[in-house]
């Protein structure tokens, strides 16, 4: 049974500019991606931080894991350097399959989870 402390209050709530499946532009690095999740805020180390996050955007801000187009790497973006895709046109990643089953008016639709 959930206690009131585990519960998320009105200032737990974080409002986040993307959602899975949304298709995004990295404003320093210009790639395109698609976004795979989103943590409310920065879950990596810090040691993560220091050595990759230059710019060092917020922390207790939305960071987004991203699937790069035409290529096999994943990214760990804040949302700061994130802008909507300007195209609707599909990405090509290795993984797509592995999290989305179709391509559908410029957004990806999730696979159904695993019961």
């Amino acid at each position: 049974m959930a206690t009131v402390s585990d519960r998320a209050t009105v200032t737990d709530i974080v409002s986040v500019k993307f959602s899975i499946g949304d298709l995004v532009h990295h404003r320093l690095f210009d790639y395109r991606g698609v976004i795979v999740d989103v943590d409310q805020n920065f879950q990596a180390t810090e040691e993560w931080y220091n050595a990759v996050a230059r710019s060092r955007p917020p922390k207790n801000k939305p960071w987004y894991h991203v699937l790069v187009h035409d290529s096999v790497h994943s990214t760990y973006v804040a949302e700061q350097n994130l802008e909507p895709d300007g195209t609707v046109e599909p990405i090509n990643h290795p993984m797509l399959g592995h999290f989305f089953f179709k391509f559908e008016n410029g957004k990806y639709v999730r696979n159904e989870p695993f019961i």
